[in-house]
């Protein structure tokens, strides 16, 4: 049967043929794990996720999440409970982590490919522990051992969770302007007193405690960012012997009512409104943005696998009902009257719209593990150059991923709901819930804009020596020596202009940087970052095209026309490496040619967006 979520055989060629993860056992840290153990892990997630966190999803949109304004109680889905049940007793709640604390310890590259499956089925129920987890890592890397063993431990295990708290009302992207306030006492604790919002799973019925990572500013510290700390802050205050004590005075004063993700709790906390909120402090004075990062990187970057896993989906069951639906006849045939109908897969626009989001998802599937497979370098490589390309290569992919593939999850959400037509757009369908879901991905966790200026400044011009740039342009032209002989000259050279035109846009923007044209690069940073993504993706397919195209040949040899097309339906392994080079194909000769006219548009340097003043555009005065 079609899992109608996630391609697990494309999931397998980028981890066990493409990134070949198997050699991560030679690794010390990975030494007790071999190909059968992450074959079986990816196969359990698969399985997990189709029959008992996939249902939830449509439970979730029809039976959201509810508060109640009597009890300021927040209840999860009906079905919510026994899936996230059965997500931990799997044990992916702590499958990377280290075996130290109760982890299972496998590698990164196959946690976050399980997890693609999870997140597929239902990202919304995903970040109850997804968040949770985070938490718990930070209290892992920045607590005391008191810390740990009290809050980290729990939440590890799935007894307590855990969210994120930094936005209010006032202090969105902006996190510097926060008002929410720590003042020290006697004891070493501090009061916590303010409010935050858009708090993910910030309550909930699932977990018996929540333990809450909230940023505040110590009375008295300067402003902006530099003043800022983090605190730990329980729903519920914790006793000496590690029980529940009293409630802390954090309360839930609403959730949102969002466009998607109605299954998530997204939360508005108040701290202290009867002044009795104890926080306690996490690592240092005026740390916090430093320790918040740790959560909001991997945040980033898990963020970046929900897109393109939900997008997944939507492709899946496009796919699905491409193959099925009868209507019209083939083109051949248009004058025919008794031409018979054929399945709507088969017609040109149809089969370009599933190529254009077959490509795009198996590139980002490429970069994504790729980005994540890098930490496994890190962490058992005992080559210091090798952790610096590999910390390089995290540093520089994390802003390109996370906004193109938020920004393409909604797009092809989009074209898998005009693959449906108009019934995609109704709401028997699942199309509508994946489109509803993909926008927010584009938002949070830093808005893709800010992932541009990130990926522009930091990343790049204020980067030393252009260290992140360099190592991801290594890894090009490597891939380019390796495929030539194998993939067809025609491909290399589209590339080859590309990433050269890419170089002319660095030394551009250095130039820019150079001389004080700040404005210029910001207006630029976004339009930069999509043309990056373009490239990106190319020498994602240049790569896989590489492994792909040999075992094509190997298995289809010269047959052609029907021969072929018998083969292929089969032959299942025909079909995969079959559409695996058409799909790279497709990508770098009809999406490549696209960051050409990107990169013209940047170069001429229209000064429009410098100009503008906000009393040009329409619209109503302030007051």
């Amino acid at each position: 049967m079609l899992n109608p979520l996630v391609d697990t055989r494309d999931v397998k060629f980028v981890l066990f043929e493409l990134l070949d993860v198997d050699k991560l056992t030679k690794f010390e840290v990975y030494a007790d794990f071999d190909h059968d153990t992450f074959d079986a892990t990816i196969d359990l997630a698969e399985q997990i996720s189709y029959d008992v966190i996939y249902p939830t999803a449509e439970d979730g949109d029809k039976n959201p999440a509810k508060w109640d304004p009597a009890t300021k109680a927040v209840t999860l889905p009906p079905s919510y409970k026994g899936a996230m049940d059965a997500y931990f007793e799997a044990g992916f709640g702590s499958i990377y982590d280290n075996p130290e604390i109760g982890g299972m310890g496998m590698p990164f590259t196959i946690a976050m490919s399980s997890l693609e499956f999870v997140t597929a089925a239902n990202y919304s129920l995903f970040m109850y522990p997804g968040l949770s987890h985070g938490a718990m890592e930070l209290i892992e890397e920045y607590g005391t051992h008191e810390q740990w063993e009290m809050y980290g431990a729990k939440i590890l295990t799935g007894e307590w969770g855990g969210s994120m708290c930094l936005t209010e009302p006032d202090a969105g992207s902006d996190v510097g302007a926060l008002k929410t306030k720590a003042v020290k006492q006697a004891d070493g604790t501090y009061k916590i007193s303010g409010q935050k919002i858009f708090i993910s799973g910030g309550e909930n019925d699932y977990y018996a405690n929540m333990i809450h990572p909230v940023l505040a500013r110590i009375e008295g510290d300067p402003k902006g960012t530099k003043g800022i700390s983090i605190f730990i802050v329980p729903k519920f205050l914790v006793n000496k012997d590690g029980s529940m004590g009293a409630f802390n005075d954090v309360t839930c004063t609403g959730i949102e009512h969002k466009m998607g993700i109605h299954g998530q709790a997204t939360s508005q906390l108040a701290f202290g409104d009867n002044g009795n909120c104890v926080g306690y402090l996490l690592g240092e004075e005026r740390q916090g943005m430093k320790i918040m990062f740790k959560m909001m990187n991997m945040a980033r970057m898990g963020t970046a696998l929900m897109g393109q896993a939900n997008a997944s989906a939507a492709y899946m069951h496009a796919v699905t009902y491409a193959k099925n639906r009868i209507q019209g006849c083939d083109v051949t045939q248009m004058l025919n009257p008794d031409a018979p109908g054929i399945p709507i897969a088969n017609h040109p626009d149809v089969k370009r719209m599933l190529l254009y989001m077959k490509s795009h998802l198996e590139g980002q599937r490429v970069l994504i593990n790729l980005m994540y497979n890098q930490f496994d370098i890190i962490k058992g490589s005992v080559n210091e150059d090798d952790k610096k390309e590999a910390n390089a290569l995290i540093e520089i992919l994390t802003p390109i991923l996370k906004a193109g593939c938020t920004d393409k999850g909604l797009d092809i959400a989009s074209t898998a709901m005009q693959t449906y037509g108009g019934y995609g757009y109704c709401k028997d369908y699942p199309i509508v819930r994946y489109m509803s879901d993909a926008k927010i991905l584009a938002i949070w966790e830093g808005t893709n804009g800010i992932q541009a200026m990130d990926l522009m400044m930091r990343k790049i011009l204020m980067n030393k020596e252009q260290k992140n740039y360099a190592a991801l342009r290594k890894r090009m032209d490597e891939t380019v020596a390796k495929a030539k002989g194998i993939v067809d000259e025609k491909y290399l050279n589209l590339f080859d202009a590309a990433t050269k035109q890419l170089d002319e846009l660095i030394e551009f923007f250095k130039t820019q940087m150079a001389t004080g044209k700040f404005l210029n690069i910001f207006a630029q940073a976004t339009p930069f970052l999509d043309a990056m993504y373009i490239v990106a993706m190319a020498w994602a397919h240049v790569w896989t095209l590489t492994v792909a195209q040999p075992k094509m040949q190997e298995i289809v040899g010269d047959a052609k026309g029907a021969d072929r097309d018998k083969l292929i339906a089969d032959n299942a392994e025909a079909a995969f490496y079959t559409g695996k080079v058409l799909s790279s194909q497709f990508y770098i000769g009809t999406e490549l040619p696209k960051f050409s006219g990107r990169a013209q548009a940047i170069l001429f340097n229209e000064g429009a967006v410098v100009k503008a003043n906000p009393n040009i555009f329409t619209g109503a005065l302030a007051e």
